[in-house]
């Protein structure tokens, strides 16, 4: 695969098949993996997707559903009732579509100052800054405060523009309020 990667300059996508079983085969590996093996692809960035192995249809949204689920049952979850609620109650209304692209967007934020940390601290362990950011909860709070006001005033702005679309094209078709 070194060799396909150096001529290509690309990773190529592993492909992983999930069988009726429940069970999933890595094609790249030719063997059986875990949930668990899944989900270290994911941390590692190694680009695959999942295919039902009769159908071909493509399951890997399901399969990382499946591991956040086991992740948000075990150890500490990420997302409290309300959070997870919020979510649900995005389902069916009219800012769906945005909704998760927001979302989208800002864990990319967060993984992008994560990075540029890392860059700047190579030394540095992650039980390093678990330490630090316990010591520095305040101000970190302080921080996350700011930057989730400021995603809050983006997305009322987002919405308050949707709304204004909307009635202008409703008014060029003659429909009025």
């Amino acid at each position: 695969m070194q060799d396909n990667k150096a001529a290509t300059g690309k990773t190529t996508q592993r492909v992983i098949k999930k069988y009726p079983n429940r069970r999933l085969y890595d094609t790249t590996t030719s063997s059986y993996i875990t949930l668990a093996e899944v989900r270290q692809l994911v941390m590692g960035g190694q680009p695959f997707v999942v295919r039902d192995a009769k159908s071909g249809e493509e399951l890997t949204r399901s399969i990382l559903l499946q591991i956040i689920l086991e992740e948000e049952a075990g150890g500490q979850p990420m997302f409290s009732e309300a959070v997870l609620a919020n979510i649900i109650r995005f389902y069916g209304h009219a800012m769906q579509g945005f909704m998760g692209t927001y979302l989208e967007r800002n864990v990319q934020a967060m993984m992008d100052m994560q990075n540029r940390l890392a860059e700047q601290s190579p030394g540095v362990t992650p039980e390093m800054w678990a330490q630090f950011m316990n010591m520095q909860t305040p101000l970190m709070q302080g921080v996350m405060g700011n930057y989730v006001e400021q995603s809050r005033n983006m997305f009322v702005q987002m919405q308050d523009q949707m709304q204004k679309q909307t009635e202008q094209m409703m008014e060029a078709f003659g429909i009025k309020r």
